[in-house]
């Protein structure tokens, strides 16, 4: 048989924990598939005490993650810390100047430095993957990379981020705004003690632009992501866009054409026939249509530790194999610059909510400020009584440019019958 990979892990939390228990228990499988055994040589994390249910006892211990890279035994680093920059990056350099095979779940790192890794490995011939760094399980990145390889893909979209899909998918389904659901969420460990990074979209936007990247062949350019989260829609909205024929999905959305490269991640209003609409709970689904492939549907689950140790193991089953190339499926060198496109200019449907003052004249005044923005309205609907003087007012658009209904909230912004923001989401296309 031929000699183990040999892997040492920074970080045994929930994943690093996952993939050892992964390696143990599907041992005999893995090293089939593999052509070779893969083996755990070393690991590194903050608490050697702590327990985690697994047995570390037969692996080196090395308190500084960085010294992984030199371990004279590991042919691969795996690194399950996390944080864009930190040790995580200081071990990823490390361990690709040392010609080591590396293998990330850090979606953040990759997003910001991952273009500097991918050149790194390149020229060291060192393998770099990170299929669970968007996701989880859900092997799209290898779907791309390799599947769909030979198409050129017209759009990327998806719902990038279990914990708000948990919230949206409760508030649906029970009828409550969003605080209740998030403090639910937070006692069930669906999300952080600070959701900040999930519920407004900063998590899908890291992993939106590694699939913009892999999917239209450009350099990963997390900050031409436009952003919004999930955190101002109420209970309301989701009643709304319910009647209206639709469900709310936070979704990442990416397209490349001769206006330049699109990113956004942002609440939409997802058509029921949409195979989006009935992704429940926690779950990721990603979208991806090819020419010649058509529409390509990955879903699954997008985090816990036996969905990302499965990614994780599946990239050290492709190093073991041999089969790794250029980590965006191109050389680094190769990836075009593309400029951020305007999404004034995109055209779409829009939803819009506005509480404004219960008065004679309110909805003449809103009418007035989409017709001078040049917005035509598909309907306007005012919903129940008066609650403190106030009412609820939605608006649908027809197709449109986006700078147009800009132009009409920013009228309407100054206005003293408008209380509180507007909260403006768009109608995805099918």
């Amino acid at each position: 048989m031929s000699e183990p990979l040999r892997v040492a892990i920074a970080g045994l939390g929930t994943v690093g924990a996952g993939v050892i228990r992964l390696l143990e228990s599907n041992g005999p499988l893995i090293t089939r598939r593999a052509g070779r055994p893969i083996e755990v040589v070393a690991v590194s994390a903050r608490d050697r005490a702590k327990d985690r249910g697994i047995d570390i006892s037969g692996f080196d211990w090395v308190d500084d993650p960085v010294e992984l890279a030199q371990h004279p035994r590991a042919d691969v680093v795996l690194e399950l810390v996390g944080g864009s920059d930190g040790p995580a990056l200081a071990l990823a350099r490390a361990a690709l100047e040392a010609g080591k095979g590396f293998v990330t779940a850090n979606k953040a790192m990759i997003a910001h430095h991952g273009l500097e890794l991918a050149r790194q490995a390149e020229a060291q011939h060192a393998a770099m993957k990170f299929e669970a760094a968007v996701a989880g399980g859900v092997p799209v990145i290898k779907g791309l990379r390799e599947g769909a390889a030979a198409n050129e893909i017209a759009r990327v979209y998806g719902i990038l981020n279990g914990t708000c899909n948990y919230i949206l998918s409760k508030m649906e389904s029970e009828g409550s705004d969003f605080d209740a659901v998030l403090a639910e969420a937070q006692a069930l460990g669906y999300a952080e003690a600070d959701p900040g990074f999930d519920i407004d979209g900063v998590d899908a936007a890291h992993k939106l632009s590694i699939l913009a990247s892999l999917a239209f062949g450009t350099r990963p350019s997390f900050d031409d992501v436009a952003i919004g989260g999930v955190r101002h829609v109420i209970a309301a909205d989701i009643a709304e866009a319910a009647a209206l024929g639709y469900r709310i999905r936070l979704v990442g959305i990416a397209e490349a054409d001769e206006s330049g490269l699109f990113q956004r991640v942002h609440p939409y209003l997802v058509p029921m026939r949409h195979p989006l609409a009935h992704v429940q709970d926690s779950l990721n689904a990603v979208v991806a249509e090819g020419n010649y492939v058509g529409r390509l549907f990955f879903q699954g689950a997008g985090a816990g530790d036996g969905p990302t140790a499965s990614a994780v193991v599946a990239d050290l089953i492709d190093i073991a194999r041999g089969e790794f190339g250029p980590p965006y499926a191109m050389p680094a060198e190769s990836l075009a610059d593309q400029r951020r496109a305007d999404s004034g200019e995109r055209t779409g449907r829009a939803y819009v909510r506005l509480n404004v003052v219960d008065k004679v004249g309110v909805l003449a005044e809103i009418a007035a400020a989409m017709r001078d923005a040049g917005v035509s309205i598909e309907s306007l609907i005012q919903r129940g009584a008066a609650v403190d003087g106030s009412v609820m007012v939605v608006i649908v658009t027809h197709n449109g440019p986006e700078r147009c209904v800009a132009q009409a909230l920013k009228t309407l912004s100054g206005s003293s019958s408008l209380i509180g923001d507007a909260m403006w989401m768009h109608i995805l296309g099918e």
